[in-house]
């Protein structure tokens, strides 16, 4: 699956995706500072599957042909955010297109 990071997720959470996933950032593309509706363009015309973000104003129009997930941690910090990825690494797989979904500490 082609997983995008957002620039306000750390970097190294890419790891935690491991090799059956194609992961990129948003900092790696080159697309830092990019407002969230051109950022949500450049994500499905890129062919990315899920923009991943910890950005709780980010939703994806239901015509999308990609997902948005929003983890929701007490920070963006990555030790914050690892505990949710088994969450989300368990939900990729059932996204629906056109959706947000918020994966949050309280739902796990």
């Amino acid at each position: 699956m082609r997983v995008l990071l957002d620039e306000c997720v750390p970097r190294r959470l890419a790891q935690s995706f491991g090799s059956t996933h194609d992961v990129a950032t948003v900092t790696g593309l080159g697309w830092a500072g990019t407002k969230n509706g051109d950022l949500l363009h450049l994500a499905e015309v890129n062919g990315f599957e899920v923009l991943v973000t910890v950005d709780v104003r980010m939703h994806v129009s239901p015509g999308a042909s990609f997902s948005v997930v929003v983890l929701r941690a007490s920070s963006n910090r990555l030790e914050a955010l690892i505990p949710l990825m088994p969450t989300l690494l368990e939900r990729l797989d059932s996204l629906t297109v056109g959706r947000t979904e918020v994966i949050a500490e309280g739902q796990l």
